[in-house]
């Protein structure tokens, strides 16, 4: 665990460390610090003006200054010279409350006070597009069930294996990359981990992917769906939860329905009593609602939710159980804040197991085809505009997030969605003016 940041770049070789943060729409804001700086920064940190960027601040705000934290620095293995570090942000003297590593920071903590350590992995999936980010980057990769084609990845193994190889030697655990569903995408797996370290792992994929693909003359996006027609872009996340040590699974119980323990059941009953609200988290942008809500994709399934529904091994539900002691959320997408992504899944899942919530009933339908005899779970929203109102309307949930964050999230997220209606669009054009 590196202590001393300056001691690290001395023995790295590393010039310059990227003092880096998340702001609330997912932005990744940095500064580039020289090595012979980085002693006062790494205690003082390095100053920003919250307002310049998606932060809920104004310019008369003073400096907000990110403090890096050294458990977290990378040595960028395309780019040597370099290292990144997360940093958590503090404004004279407090932590920014809104700042999302913070709100996952928090939640982290209060989860062990009750002996509950979380652990999460991720399935990031990206597309590989062309530097202009109109279509796929192989103009081959046209077969309609692409999933798992084998030329397909070996076309773009120069990217895909690069990215392996860093996360080898970084020590993440990488154990399978395949072409997923639509043409040009992908997905790579990596080991699950304490929460705090899968979102710092989340955030530095998502910074590690697009400037691999870059070097190699490509664009990588995580837009929830990017092409029309095509699949979208799923982070699917999977949960457990451990004692304190790390040592037991809390929600394994092989004498329990599909070896969920009951504390296992309640945290589930969590994530479906909060669902709608959780929407705006796990899928925070317009796009996202293209994703889940979509009709009928080229390969046959959009492999995304609409309904808050649950199940054992079963990927057309909201929520699978895929094996014992663990369960997997198909709802976010790849646009989700990688810090408030597994923020809301602890607080729903806390405010759960607080109120012993019962998930529901158990659905193992295919819910593509039979999904209208459900007749009472409840839909996901339709849009951004549903999923925040769902959320500002979910006191327990904000205030488990944390009330200045929620005010600010909510905030930012209704001006974000009058911007897009303020927006003329073709389809207008096309169809209403002759109207």
């Amino acid at each position: 665990m590196t202590q001393d940041l300056a001691a690290f770049a001395r023995e790295k070789g590393v010039k310059y460390l990227m003092i880096s943060y998340t702001d609330l729409f997912g932005g990744q804001r940095a500064k580039l610090v020289p090595a012979q700086a980085i002693g006062e920064m790494a205690v003082e940190g390095a100053g920003f003006a919250g307002f310049a960027t998606w932060l809920d601040m104004t310019p008369a705000h003073p400096d907000m200054l990110a403090v890096p934290d050294p458990t977290t620095v990378i040595q960028l293995p395309w780019k040597p010279e370099v290292a990144w570090v997360a940093a958590n942000c503090v404004m004279e003297g407090e932590d920014v409350a809104q700042a999302p590593r913070n709100v996952l920071r928090r939640l982290v903590d209060t989860a062990l006070a009750k002996n509950l350590r979380v652990k999460t992995g991720v399935e990031a999936e990206f597309f590989l597009l062309t530097p202009e980010g109109t279509q796929i980057s192989d103009p081959f990769d046209t077969a309609t069930k692409p999933c798992y084609d084998q030329q397909a990845v070996m076309r773009r193994y120069d990217v895909i294996s690069e990215i392996c190889d860093y996360m080898l030697d970084l020590g993440w655990g990488p154990y399978q990359n395949d072409h997923e569903d639509a043409n040009g995408q992908f997905e790579m797996n990596w080991d699950f981990a304490d929460a705090l370290v899968t979102a710092d792992r989340h955030s530095f994929f998502k910074f590690m992917v697009k400037s691999v693909a870059e070097k190699h003359g490509f664009r990588a996006t995580f837009m929830p769906k990017p092409i029309e027609g095509l699949t979208g872009n799923g982070c699917h996340a999977h949960i457990s939860v451990w004692s304190p040590d790390g040592a037991s699974n809390v929600f394994a119980d092989d004498g329990k329905e599909l070896g969920l323990s009951e504390q296992g059941r309640s945290f589930l009953g969590g994530i479906m009593r909060h669902a709608t609200a959780l929407a705006a988290i796990t899928n925070p942008t317009v796009n996202s609602y293209k994703r889940i809500n979509a009709p009928r994709t080229v390969s046959g399934a959009t492999w995304a939710p609409n309904t808050v529904t649950w199940t054992g091994n079963n990927r057309t539900h909201m929520v699978r159980v895929p094996g014992p002691g663990r369960f997997e959320l198909r709802l976010p997408d790849g646009a989700a804040n990688p810090y408030l992504l597994q923020a809301v899944i602890i607080a729903a899942g806390l405010s759960g197991i607080a109120a012993k919530a019962d998930p529901g009933p158990r659905y193992d339908i295919d819910m593509y085809a039979e999904g209208h005899t459900v007749k009472d779970a409840p839909r996901l929203p339709l849009n951004l505009l549903d999923a925040v109102r769902a959320f500002e309307a979910d006191t327990g949930l904000t205030a488990a997030m944390g009330a200045e964050f929620s005010a600010s999230y909510v905030k930012m997220k209704l001006q974000e969605w009058t911007d897009y209606v303020s927006h003329f669009s073709q389809w207008e054009r096309d169809n209403t003016l002759d109207i």
